[in-house]
């Protein structure tokens, strides 16, 4: 994979699977912070869903559109696109009503200095959007970042396991669901809260930051050994199809691959395509951030995407100068300093 349209083919088309659950969500859709990494593939990858399935639907997307072009590039695929700070009510409480909603909308970076917005944006504005949408079905985005390191050994941390989130960004996220989920239990919404653990197209993410390491032949930390991984396209994928899947109280489930990978396996796959040895520093230590996605996988199916495919095609990108997204991930940060 070489080329931004070979990336947008791949991360937009939708499986059988997804057209067939399509069929089934009534409604129009609302994509609430559709403006970031992932809401522009999501989007399209949504209507392409409803077109591949024969039905009549719109997909709103809600963003402040900060990057240029953005909107008009939605909107010409058939999405109906509106400006919009969440945080201003009187726009929020003006946005259309609709069956579906997936919430993207956050903040990660730049944390430390903000604690202030990142609450505000994490776990003040569900609150506005909880009360505006609670006759509606919610998919929540949040993180993996709920949960504290456990062991590489154990297969990571399952749903049931009891949040301790490290640092204030994930505090502020478990406030997000926490957030959502008294909202579920006041007015019975059904609400579904979506635990991503790194999402991955060429252009950013973990398996990205380990190619240009060995390429550039830098060490790596090997101190946070291990971490999951799942191409954006089926992340994007089960968010929609999880509509079907919202329940009253809220439901919990842990997105992303289902291996455990090691640090050292994966820089070693892309030394092989790269024709560098990966150089490292540090040891594994014997904890990670790690989810269990089981249940995503008894729900729907292993991802389309595998792990070394998705190193392949990282591996061809980063050859080849592919463009990339100045968003690095940060996924070695134990004291949860983001």
């Amino acid at each position: 994979m070489r080329t931004l349209e070979q990336l947008e083919q791949a991360m937009t088309t939708p499986s059988s699977r997804l057209i067939e659950d399509m069929k089934n969500i009534e409604g129009d859709l609302m994509l609430l912070g559709v403006g970031g990494k992932m809401g522009p593939s999501l989007a399209k990858l949504a209507m392409n869903a409803i077109n591949a399935a024969g039905v009549s639907k719109n997909v709103y997307g809600v963003s402040r559109f900060s990057e240029p072009g953005l909107k008009e590039e939605l909107e010409a695929c058939g999405l109906k696109m509106i400006a919009c700070d969440l945080l201003d009510d009187a726009s929020l409480q003006a946005l259309p009503d609709v069956r579906n909603v997936i919430y993207m909308a956050g903040t990660k970076f730049g944390t430390t200095g903000k604690e202030h917005f990142t609450w505000g944006m994490n776990a003040y504005l569900p609150g506005r959007v909880a009360e505006k949408y609670r006759n509606s079905r919610i998919v929540v985005f949040s993180t993996g970042n709920v949960y504290p390191l456990s062991s590489v050994h154990l297969g990571g941390a399952a749903e049931d396991a009891a949040p301790a989130p490290v640092g204030e960004y994930g505090q502020s996220c478990l406030g997000r669901e926490r957030v959502f989920e008294f909202f579920s239990h006041r007015y019975g919404t059904p609400i579904l809260i979506y635990r991503l653990n790194y999402a991955i197209d060429m252009r950013y993410g973990v398996l990205l930051e380990l190619a240009k390491s060995v390429k550039e032949g830098r060490p790596i930390d090997l101190t946070m050994g291990h971490f999951n991984c799942i191409w954006q396209g089926d992340a994007n994928e089960i968010a929609l199809r999880a509509l079907l899947h919202c329940s009253s109280p809220a439901g919990k489930l842990n997105v992303t691959g289902p291996e455990t990978v090691a640090v050292r396996y994966a820089a070693a796959e892309f030394g092989k395509r790269l024709g560098v040895e990966p150089q490292f520093t540090g040891k594994e230590a014997e904890t990670a951030l790690l989810s269990n996605a089981s249940t995503c996988m008894q729900l729907f199916g292993y991802p389309r995407v595998s792990l070394l495919q998705m190193i392949d095609w990282i591996a061809e990108w980063v050859e080849h100068g592919g463009a990339m997204i100045d968003k690095p991930t940060h996924f070695q940060q134990r004291e949860g300093r983001f």
